[in-house]
């Protein structure tokens, strides 16, 4: 039933922790510091004096509260003297592009105000889709810190010219002594600049061409090209899955790219079927928590497993071992037999033999659901050929080396290796957009542009070919890598006119270049295409599965699972506040990297996250030590991570070249040998000190509060012909003493609200993931502020938008196991097995623009109110901060702007610098110290739809209503639109029979619903 289970944030929850029940009751964590209120930061910190008090000592009334809070800095503006011709100031324009930064790849639009890039968004006629990095990308463009201004030597800045003379004479001596080069990139995934890379080596024969990606998908490249004879990776048709088997491969995260929008298109209960998806795994991913069936295993009986499906779906009796999920595996072959070529299997293990497993697997289902014509072009890096070029640079075989965009020194594991290499090198040469560890040891450090500046192309896929273009001047003194390699070359032509001349021959096909350009991509006919030459695969599956089986069985020791987070993913842009604020999906901790643990071996080895009495939560440091490697980093207790196993996020710890506030975390990379995810004999050690995380999965919960969550299973919802009584129930309240529904009661009159527009938000908990694609799309549009680990650590974090992460339980205590007759050692199992193995909801929550607001009615200033299109409104130069409203809010989405956020020094993040400011949002407001602020329903942008249509003298079309989540929404979970328009998709929504609004009994009557969330227990 939709409300029977228990729902839990924290291990704390589970528990019943007094802390969590203190906290739950305080909405804020701190008291108010007044002393010295306009005082400095350190002095506010350590104050606990009450407003009120303050006020009363100091005299202060409310007008005077008022001014102080609401005064903003003086600017002054400079108009245009003379209007360009393609700038209508005040106006966006948008513009189709591509993003390929050699880990993140999407067909994207960007938007720009007066020549200034400020928001992405994904191309969708592209089928384009952005994750939180993608969206973020966009701040990385004016990151001033860290990027490169200027060709430059050892010594001193060049001149472009004093750079190509003085690297070509050194290039055309090494070529004349055939002494090798190597070009070092990480994947472009771009046709052309293939193309005039294999110019550069034909014009000197001595360059070898090296792809590295430092988050490796090596093994899947290679086991491809083994099995079908091309070194690409294959693409997935989830939408057309009926039964889908996962091991370890986080597709909902960043394995192959990402693959949700496929995902979720295959499961849509309104059309009656959904797929069925089993996840097995030892780390808690976004994918497992989105999972039907999640199981949970180390990474050495995953292998187990995966042999032992193979086994059973082929009837071969390949080497393998006996695991304690053996009946489930036999369970999913029967699964997948029976759904025959709508089955699929998938594995995210690093390892050639562990892919080839997996394809004979799917092979031998003859699935349809695996793509092998139209196949992935991403993350290309070749880990055979970086170990090579390690072991010859170290051994001194190579004379020279061009790097592109890629930092080893920081993410090989054998990076001192590398280092030594590049002191025996006569020549090396950097082209980066960044300054990091690697270009300060190179010879020469040219500067290239951001993809936001540059020209290019794009074949992610073998159908989609999408076109690069610049949307702002370059910034900084930058030349594109093509046009430094064609000028190497010898070739005079200008990368824009090769690109173009390329595209027309190799790919438009006739069609206009123009229009391809103004689209930013074309589509390909793969039909259109020659077959080529049937590969005749050598691959003898018998050795493959012994070989696998071997190396699993030398495990011993705790077992590590690198990953990657889906915030800052393989850490290109960990000095992007927006990410490093971001709190991850799984343990809502921002600001860090931690070794994930199970909570037995937690308790075994003395490890905890104590909760403090303002919501901050502390841990214990561990040494981890593999293969004599070793690396401090602190334990977080994660529920759902496999017993004997552990997790830590790559990505983290770099420090060169970042501000001080992003110098956190830990560099994983060391560990992550031979670009293996799965590392074996690992030994784990408590040593002395505390960590303290900025986490916010106990702070602003509304967890145990009444039909927050509703839940229910596929077969539920479709047999089920009657939800309000069964899973999808209203509430109930005592009226007359009787049992009548809660809408039916209300304390105010109702306003009309058929005229005009009403705008809703609909919300489908089935369809969201929790990526937070949403959060940062959020962040750009609305300028929220960054406010940094301490601040976010003690509850003051200032997101707009928060996915609440929900763990839930059928037996959450003792007391609740003993009534259910359970005692001894079934007790203690129906216990702990929640937390062993937790179901996982997310639900994205933001101020819910109640029809019947509470927070309206406390305002003593009428600082906020409705209006007559449903958003609730805040009116900033209005609000003297009395946190009345927020106090009042039962859904806890209103933040206290405690301090000034821009120019201010103690927040030096992208509001205290000229190149920061540049990606603001001139349609907001930059919000002053002593005010509320919450989600406004992206009010200015339904206010300029509202316009545009008025302009040009139509109705607003069906639709055309958008906020900066529901743009953003990848799976499109999030559905925006005027709910008095009947032909709206979300005016149905509203009446769906999934519908429900959170904590509806209070009959608030929000703007914002949710469709309940149904899970296929495989029984429908």
């Amino acid at each position: 039933m939709a409300s029977d289970k228990k729902y839990w944030q924290s291990v704390e929850e589970l528990k019943g922790s007094s802390i969590v029940e203190t906290l739950s009751k305080n909405e804020f964590v701190e008291e108010l510091p007044s002393d010295e209120f306009l005082g400095d930061k350190e002095t506010l910190e350590n104050s606990s004096t009450s407003r009120r008090d303050f006020l009363k000592y100091v005299g202060f009334t409310t007008a005077a509260a008022s001014l102080a809070a609401c005064q903003g800095p003086v600017r002054k503006a400079i108009p245009y003297v003379v209007k360009p011709d393609d700038i209508i100031a005040g106006i966006a324009d948008w513009y189709a592009t591509s993003m390929a930064d050699g880990y993140d790849f999407a067909n994207v639009l960007v938007k720009t105000r007066e020549g200034r890039p400020i928001q992405i968004m994904p191309n969708k006629e592209a089928d384009g889709t952005t994750s939180a990095r993608v969206q973020a990308s966009v701040l990385s463009l004016y990151d001033e810190k860290l990027r490169l201004k200027e060709p430059q030597d050892k010594e001193a800045f060049l001149t472009w010219a004093d750079a190509d003379s003085k690297i070509g004479a050194k290039l055309n001596e090494l070529k004349e002594a055939n002494k090798p080069v190597v070009l070092l990139t990480g994947t472009m995934a771009s046709p052309s600049t293939d193309k005039v890379i294999e110019g550069f080596i034909a014009a000197n024969p001595n360059v070898k061409h090296v792809v590295y990606d430092a988050v490796s998908e090596s093994g899947a490249a290679d086991a491809f090209m083994a099995m079908y004879g091309k070194r690409v990776l294959p693409n997935y048709h989830l939408e057309n899955a009926k039964t889908i088997v996962s091991f370890g491969a986080d597709f909902l995260g960043d394995f192959h790219g990402g693959l949700e929008k496929k995902y979720i298109a295959g499961r849509k209960p309104e059309k009656g079927y959904m797929s069925y998806h089993v996840q097995v795994e030892s780390n808690m991913s976004l994918t497992g928590a989105n999972a039907d069936k999640r199981v949970v295993v180390k990474p050495s009986d995953q292998v187990f497993a995966l042999l032992n499906l193979y086994n059973a779906i082929t009837g071969a009796n390949v080497p393998s071992k006996a695991t304690s999920v053996d009946a489930t595996i036999k369970k999913l072959a029967s699964d997948l037999k029976k759904a025959g070529s709508k089955g699929v299997v998938l594995t995210g293990l690093n390892d050639k033999n562990a892919q080839l497993i997996s394809l004979a697997i799917n092979k031998a289902l003859n699935s349809e659901i695996i793509d092998t014509k139209n196949t992935l072009n991403i993350r290309k890096g070749n880990d055979a050929e970086v170990a090579q070029l390690v072991s010859d640079m170290k051994a001194g075989k190579v004379s020279g080396l061009i790097a592109y965009n890629v930092d080893p020194v920081y993410s090989l594991s054998n990076a001192s290796d590398f280092s030594e290499g590049l002191g025996k090198l006569e020549i090396s040469v950097a082209l980066s957009t960044e300054h990091n560890s690697t270009t300060t040891l190179m010879d020469y450090a040219l500067p290239t542009p951001h993809f936001l500046e540059s020209w290019g192309d794009a074949q992610f896929d073998s159908v989609t070919y999408g076109l690069m273009q610049p949307t702002i001047q370059p910034l900084f003194n930058t030349r594109q890598v093509q046009d430094t390699l064609l000028k190497w070359s010898g070739d005079t032509t200008k990368y824009y006119d090769y690109l173009k001349t390329y595209a027309a021959t190799n790919v438009l096909g006739g069609a206009s270049w123009n229009k391809a350009l103004h689209n930013g991509f074309f589509k390909k006919d793969l039909s259109l295409e020659e077959e080529g030459e049937v590969f005749e695969s050598t691959v003898v599956i018998s050795d493959i599965a012994s070989k696998l089986a071997s190396s699993a069985k030398k495990a011993s020791g705790f077992e590590l699972n690198l990953y990657t987070k889906t915030g800052l993913g393989d850490g290109k842009q960990a000095n992007n506040p927006w990410l490093q604020e971001f709190p991850d999906p799984i343990t809502r901790a921002s600001w860090d990297n931690y070794l994930m643990m199970s909570m037995a071996d937690a308790r075994e080895l003395g490890f905890s996250n104590p909760v403090k009495d303002n919501g901050a939560i502390n841990g214990d440091y561990a040494k981890v030590s593999v293969n004599g490697v070793d690396v401090v980093v602190p334990v977080m207790v994660q529920p759902g991570q496999a017993i004997g196993s552990v997790g830590l996020a790559l990505g983290y710890g770099k420090t060169f070249g970042l501000k001080e506030e992003m110098k956190v975390g830990v560099n994983g990379y060391p560990l992550y040998i031979n670009g293996n995810n799965i590392q074996y004999g690992v030994t784990i050690e408590k040593v002395s000190g505390t960590h303290k995380f900025a986490c916010t999965q106990v702070q602003k919960t509304i967890a145990g509060r009444h039909d927050i969550l509703k839940v229910a299973s596929l077969k539920e919802v479709v047999s089920s012909v009657d939800p309000k009584h069964s899973w999808n129930k209203p509430a109930f309240v005592s009226y007359d003493h009787q049992e009548v529904e809660a809408k039916s009661i209300d304390l105010w009159e109702e306003h009309n609200r058929e005229v005009g527009h009403h705008f809703n938000l609909s919300i489908d908990l089935s369809s969201c993931t929790g990526c937070g694609a949403c959060v940062i799309a959020c962040h750009a549009e609305n300028n929220v502020p960054v406010v940094g680990k301490n601040e976010v650590r003690v509850g003051r974090d200032m997101h707009w938008l928060r996915i609440d992460r929900y763990y839930s339980s059928e037996v959450a205590t003792r007391e609740e196991a003993k009534a259910m007759g359970l005692s001894g050692g079934d007790l203690y199992k129906a216990i702990e097995t929640e937390a062993e193995n937790p179901e996982v909801t997310f639900q994205p929550m933001m101020c819910q623009h109640c029809n019947h607001a509470p927070c309206e009615t406390v305002c003593p200033v009428a600082a906020t109110s409705h209006g007559r299109q449903g958003q609730n409104q805040m009116a900033y130069n209005r609000c003297v901060g009395t946190r009345y409203c927020a106090n009042n809010c039962p859904y806890r989405v209103r933040r206290f702007n405690w301090f000034q956020y821009s120019n201010n020094k103690e927040f030096d993040f992208n509001m205290n610098n000229d190149y920061g400011k540049m990606v603001l949002n001139p349609d907001v407001v930059v919000r002053s110290r002593g005010v509320m602020e919450k989600c406004s329903m992206c009010i200015q942008m339904t206010q300029a739809t509202i316009l545009k249509a008025k302009k040009e003298g139509r109705a607003v079309n069906t639709d055309e209503f958008e906020t900066a989540c529901s743009s953003a929404c990848t799976t499109g979970a999030m559905v925006f639109g005027d709910i008095n328009n009947k032909k709206d998709e979300v005016a149905a929504l509203a009446e769906d029979k999934r519908a429900y609004h959170v904590l509806d009994y209070l009959q608030t009557k929000p703007n914002v619903v949710y469709q309940v969330k149904v899970r296929n227990t495989n029984e429908a």
